[in-house]
């Protein structure tokens, strides 16, 4: 089976190891938590809403305060569905385990302390807590894709595999509509045993027949890597005890010592070839785990249940927006644009990337909104050097992106500067693969930026990274409706055909 998923995640691991990575790294996403209200799903700012800031803050210091008695919170919003003798029951499985296990269960919503991002609220928990970059941890949490499990360890390169493990248990079969102390219990099981990426790797095995880089790769993959380097210096041995006819044991011997070390360092070395084959031309790109998830969840019905009440929430905000004196005008029609937009994509959306179009869009809407008001001076110049950046390329379900990164294609020679969260960025930084959003174009899933771009105005855009222009502007503008129109008419050009 490809490793493809572990090694793209695993990017992070690698890239976050060193202290002093780490203490920036949990400082900016402190400060990113601290965003107000206003801008839920837009990159967030320290300086912005002193008030946002201390509800961050006093969330993370009861949570952490919590912690320090017992190894599970749960907010009082989920006591029903994880009553209390079930939390006792699980804090006693973690401490007779021995390992450093925090379950961490509360709402992520949109716009809530951390912007509903679990990963945030696990930054502020270790840094209320104190933890410094070695201090082993490992953290369970919900995920936001709806009956998933999230986990975090710390030293990022640890031995739990805790990020898989953890995963591994919304894909396993038996482990649907159970309990969360059901799910909780069996990560705490995953993550003891310590081969979290094995149980992905088994509980997703059905996930791979639409992956055409796993259909591609299949014969070459399929128990030919480990097993078939290991089963290679196993039979070397066997051949060379078993030979019959050397002209005495003792050379006998020496053959057959020699057989096995020949045999073992070939088998290293096409091991090495083919995992570095697999992370750059077989299988340059993968599917990203939320898409896994929303496809074993209903997949687009999901997604756009999703964007309807981001839509919502946004026309609430509108409607309670009171402009103040020195509000801008063009900033406050620009999110009104942004709402029409993004109406209008959701009316006519069929697919994954549609509907991560309408996210984007009323992600530029609350950023125009936020900034429609003035700002004290001494965050003018921090906005004026921070500028707007859109979702992330790479996948634009992965939120807001924390930077724009040189980016090159592979097999290209020139490079792209694009904006990335900061998984993605890490992925990219050590020549891993990114996850990416893909797309079904000609019977193949592809990436969706590898989709013509006179098919796809997100592909032409990269959901804002590679043009200067806004995605409302086009939209409003019928760049979206041309595309689907050319769809279309091609369609009927097909079938006409036959």
């Amino acid at each position: 089976m490809s490793t493809e998923r572990p090694a793209a995640r695993g990017a992070r691991s690698a890239s976050a190891a060193g202290p002093a990575r780490f203490l920036a790294a949990a400082l900016v996403s402190v400060l990113a938590a601290l965003a107000p209200a206003l801008a839920a799903g837009a990159p967030a700012r320290a300086d912005d809403a002193p008030a946002a800031a201390s509800d961050a803050g006093s969330a993370g210091q009861r949570i952490a305060d919590a912690l320090r008695t017992s190894p599970v919170y749960v907010d009082p919003a989920y006591r029903s569905a994880f009553p209390a003798e079930e939390q006792r029951r699980l804090a006693a499985k973690i401490e007779k385990s021995g390992l450093p296990v925090r379950v961490v269960v509360v709402p992520l919503i949109s716009g809530d302390a951390w912007g509903g991002d679990p990963e945030k609220m696990v930054d502020v928990v270790r840094y209320r807590m104190a933890e410094g970059a070695r201090k082993k941890a490992v953290y369970m949490t919900l995920s936001t894709n709806e009956g998933f499990l999230d986990g975090y360890e710390f030293p990022r390169d640890g031995r739990y595999e805790a990020f898989w493990g953890v995963a591994a248990v919304g894909h396993q079969d038996d482990m649907k509509d159970r309990s969360l102390y059901a799910k909780f219990s069996r990560a705490l099981e995953i993550v003891r045993s310590g081969d979290g990426r094995k149980q992905y790797e088994k509980a997703t095995a059905d996930l791979h027949d639409d992956d055409p880089a796993e259909r591609d790769g299949g014969t070459d993959d399929g128990g030919t890597d480990d097993g078939g380097a290991d089963g290679g210096a196993d039979g070397g041995g066997a051949d060379g005890e078993g030979a019959d006819g050397g002209p005495s044991p003792l050379l006998l011997g020496v053959l057959a010592g020699s057989a096995v070390a020949v045999l073992a360092a070939v088998a290293l070395v096409l091991r090495t070839v083919r995992r570095r084959a697999r992370t750059s031309a077989r299988a340059p790109f993968t599917s990203p785990r939320s898409v896994f998830a929303t496809a074993r969840a209903a997949g687009v019905r999901d997604l756009r249940k999703r964007a309807q009440r981001e839509l919502l929430a946004y026309n609430e905000k509108l409607l309670a927006h009171e402009p103040g004196e020195h509000a801008d005008a063009d900033l406050l029609q620009f999110a009104l644009d942004a709402y029409a937009a993004a109406c209008t994509v959701l009316d006519e959306a069929r697919d994954t990337p549609d509907l991560a179009g309408v996210l984007a869009l009323l992600h530029e809407g609350r950023e125009a909104l936020e900034r429609s008001e003035p700002a004290p001076r001494r965050r003018r110049k921090a906005r004026a050097a921070d500028p707007t950046l859109p979702l992330c390329f790479f996948d634009p379900l992965h939120g807001a992106a924390a930077e724009r990164i040189r980016w090159r294609p592979l097999g290209r020679r020139e490079a792209l500067r694009v904006a990335a969260c900061r998984e993605c960025s890490a992925a990219v930084s050590a020549r891993r693969a990114p996850e990416v959003l893909t797309h079904r174009h000609d019977g193949h899933r592809v990436p969706y930026f590898e989709v013509p771009p006179e098919h796809s105005l997100w592909a032409a855009t990269g959901y804002g990274s590679l043009t200067e222009e806004t995605l409302t502007a086009r939209v409003l503008r019928g760049d979206f409706t041309r595309s689907r129109a050319g769809r279309s008419t091609r369609a009927s050009r097909a079938r006409r055909g036959r």
